[in-house]
């Protein structure tokens, strides 16, 4: 039986696309103009920016009204016939990226149960990065008592055959939506495919995956998202009989499953900025790293390149131990996770502290380390540069 189970899924019917679409939460998490803007632009319309939590809001003092707000608007848009669910269906998605990247994925639900993100593991789907139980309560406290969920979790699987989201894209037919993302996020278009077609090449795929002995999962984007997911799906649980814990629908994670081996992903570097520090820092980093590549540090305004081993999982962990101690020493800093280096230098710009320019991994090497070493370290890579994040636009409930 496959981790992928089919669902139902939502769409607006009456919302204008281009001011439904938000990109993910946990992005510009350092540039509320970012969000002040998108927030002009959607003003009184049905969109999914009233359903969601920007993280750049998360130390705000509205924490508790944030959260009301955001249940309430679930409540209005499903009573108020906002809606269309479609029932036992997947979303083909076709996106294309500000940058030319053409990427595709398939919307569907995963089983929560065949979930784990502590290693070692022998779980169908795992997490590529080390959760942080801390970054969890924050989450679960906005999902608690929410009747829907939209997700931008993107699950990977290691199909160099290219036999299950490929293999469906060769009969996309039905479109469900094609408009442009907002904000600069490229375009985005959706076809719906019938649970019955999809779910015979997953199957067939986790097979060909468990004979070779490899897992077939891993979370690509979104790990601290679909954690948060399953901790309240553990709460509910609790309180269900048997027969309600076979089919509930918090027990069923909506995420975009991608190929890793697909042309339009790539994988980038996510870059540090630790707010308030100084040369210092910089001196730690030179101090503590040593070898033949290298990474760039900027500290007001001038640059220090370092020395770092070859480009791997273990050198990024080398940084970010570094970062995490200085950070225990210094308790009035605080580091930030930018995507893009353009990002990053408005960031400094801005701001006092240290930027550190990090380097990427190969995404080839992805379910090789996880299989082996289990997560890589926090922000160790990212799917592409900020503005090309998922954007949400499908529900479920929950």
């Amino acid at each position: 039986m496959s981790s992928v189970k089919a669902i139902d899924i939502l769409l607006p019917k009456r919302a204008d696309y281009e001011k439904w679409a938000v990109v993910a939460c946990d992005q510009f998490t350092s540039q509320p103009d970012y969000w002040k803007a998108l927030d002009a632009f959607v003003g009184d319309a049905p969109s999914a920016l009233r359903l969601v939590y920007p993280e750049v809001y998360l130390d705000g003092e509205d924490d508790e009204k944030r959260i009301s707000d955001i249940h309430r608007a679930m409540k209005s848009y499903l009573d108020g016939g906002v809606f269309t669910e479609y029932k036992n269906t997947f979303v083909l998605v076709e996106r294309r990226t500000p940058y030319g990247n053409v990427r595709r994925g398939l919307v569907a639900a995963i089983d929560l149960e065949d979930y784990c993100f502590t290693h070692p593991s022998d779980f169908a789907i795992r997490s590529t990065e080390g959760v942080v139980p801390s970054r969890i309560p924050p989450r679960l406290k906005i999902r608690d008592g929410a009747p829907l969920e939209l997700p931008h979790v993107i699950l990977l699987i290691d199909d160099d055959k290219k036999s299950v989201i490929e293999k469906l894209c060769e009969n996309a037919r039905d479109a469900l939506y094609d408009f442009d993302l907002n904000m600069g996020g490229g375009h985005l278009r959706g076809y719906r495919v019938d649970a019955s077609e999809a779910l015979p090449l997953f199957e067939a795929y986790e097979a060909r995956k468990l004979a070779e002995g490899n897992f077939p999962y891993a979370v690509g984007d979104g790990n601290h998202s679909l954690a948060s997911a399953q901790a309240y799906w553990q709460k509910v649980k609790a309180e269900l009989s048997v027969e309600e814990i076979e089919s509930h629908p918090a027990r069923f994670a909506l995420c975009e499953i991608e190929n890793l081996y697909d042309d339009g992903i790539a994988f980038e570097p996510i870059h540090r900025f630790v707010f308030g520090a100084a040369q210092d820092l910089i001196d730690e980093l030179l101090s503590g790293l040593d070898g033949k590549e290298r990474l760039t540090a900027y500290c007001d305004g001038a640059r220090t390149d370092i020395n770092i081993p070859v480009v791997s999982a273990e050198a990024i962990a080398a940084v970010q131990g570094i970062v995490e101690e200085y950070l225990e020493s210094h308790p009035d800093c605080k580091a930030d996770y930018i995507h893009g280096e353009d990002n990053l230098k408005a960031v400094a710009a801005a701001n006092k502290g240290v930027a550190i320019v990090m380097p990427k991994i190969k995404k080839e090497d992805l379910f090789r380390y996880v299989s082996q070493k289990g997560a890589l370290c926090k922000k160790a890579f990212s799917m592409g540069e900020a503005q090309e994040k998922r954007y949400y636009v499908e529900a479920k409930r929950i």
